[in-house]
């Protein structure tokens, strides 16, 4: 059955009923784990071993909620493999003011990894790509096949991805909260289209990414040119157009922005060993499950989600059948 084709699906509360499409959630893991790790103090969230795992329990606590919530049909995580990819090689300083990772947060990633496995979950990564272009190339891929495609990250480079059946979960306090960011929600926002929004992205640079901005010139006016000329590209052909010191800043960093054009715009084809129609979800390990999060001392979240999920293994949570009265005595064979 294609994923296009209607199909009974039980959904994550273990309720069944006939889903249109096929929806698929793809989570930046770095993104959101970073965000998780600030949202709850470190101090608080520690093994007895002395691990802390402040942003394994946001990461996970906020998994369980979209699964509750959202309730996917497929589902993948995508991480970066390392700063070094095709952009730093187009551009040295790309991401190079990023603060060096904190302490308490390193190792967090790779038990956030380990939550996946147990799960089911894929892990996925691109030699010489970032997370975002796994997304896109998910998304693109996804959407052709009639999927319906969520994707919760803290980056807004996501938003130029958005359509009628794309949604972009944003954060908006620590993990738990979430803007939705749909066509229209982008449009309320940013006065622009999710096709416009990286030419905006271009003018108004990103510090997350060291992208250079143009001095004196902050989203208002970027957003401005984008809707007055309607695209980036018709910008620069008209840019003598653009009048005052805004125009002679623009025409002076024009370079730049073209390169953080260049940079920000995500890879959709990327080649992937999996496709969306791989991602469906599967069966979580429940021995696993017990294992990791004792090890992690989340009992309350493994409470949780038990409680709220459907459960992998039915039959171990409903026990068995035991049918037959006591033996009288003499009854018992030899």
């Amino acid at each position: 059955m294609s994923p296009s084709e209607k199909t009974t699906v039980a959904n994550a509360t273990g309720t069944t009923g006939v889903a249109e499409r096929p929806k698929l959630l793809l989570i930046d893991g770095h993104s959101m784990a970073y965000r998780a790790f600030f949202a709850l103090p470190a101090e608080n969230f520690k093994t007895k071993t002395g691990q802390v795992t402040n942003a394994v329990f946001g990461f996970t606590s906020m998994l369980i909620n979209l699964l509750r919530d959202e309730a996917p049909t497929h589902l993948a995580v995508a991480f970066d493999l390392s700063r070094k990819t095709f952009r730093s090689e187009t551009f040295a300083d790309y991401k190079a003011n990023r603060s060096t990772t904190p302490d308490e947060f390193r190792g967090q990633v790779d038990l956030v990894r380990e939550v996946l496995d147990v799960l089911g979950i894929p892990s996925l990564t691109k030699e010489n790509f970032e997370a975002d272009d796994i997304i896109a190339t998910l998304t693109t891929q996804a959407t052709a096949l009639d999927f319906d495609v969520l994707i919760c990250t803290g980056d807004r480079d996501a938003l130029q991805l958005v359509t009628d059946h794309v949604t972009v979960l944003y954060p908006k306090r620590g993990v738990s909260e979430m803007t939705r960011f749909t066509p229209e929600a982008v449009e309320e926002k940013y006065g622009l289209t999710p096709r416009q929004y990286p030419d905006f992205a271009a003018l108004r640079g990103d510090p997350s990414d060291n992208l250079p901005n143009i001095p004196g010139v902050g989203e208002k006016t970027a957003a401005k040119w984008i809707k007055q000329f309607g695209s980036l590209d018709d910008l620069i052909d008209r840019v003598d157009e653009v009048k005052g010191k805004a125009g002679e800043a623009l025409r002076a960093h024009l370079s730049s922005v073209q390169l953080n054009r260049q940079l920000t715009e995500l890879i959709r084809d990327v080649e992937l060993e999996i496709g969306p129609a791989a991602l469906e979800l599967r069966p979580w390990d429940r021995e696993a499950v017990h294992a990791l999060f004792d090890e992690l001392e989340f009992r309350v979240l493994r409470d949780r989600l038990f409680a709220t999920l459907q459960s992998a293994e039915p039959e171990a949570d409903e026990g068995f059948e035991v049918s037959g009265g006591a033996l009288a005595p003499g009854e018992l064979p030899a």
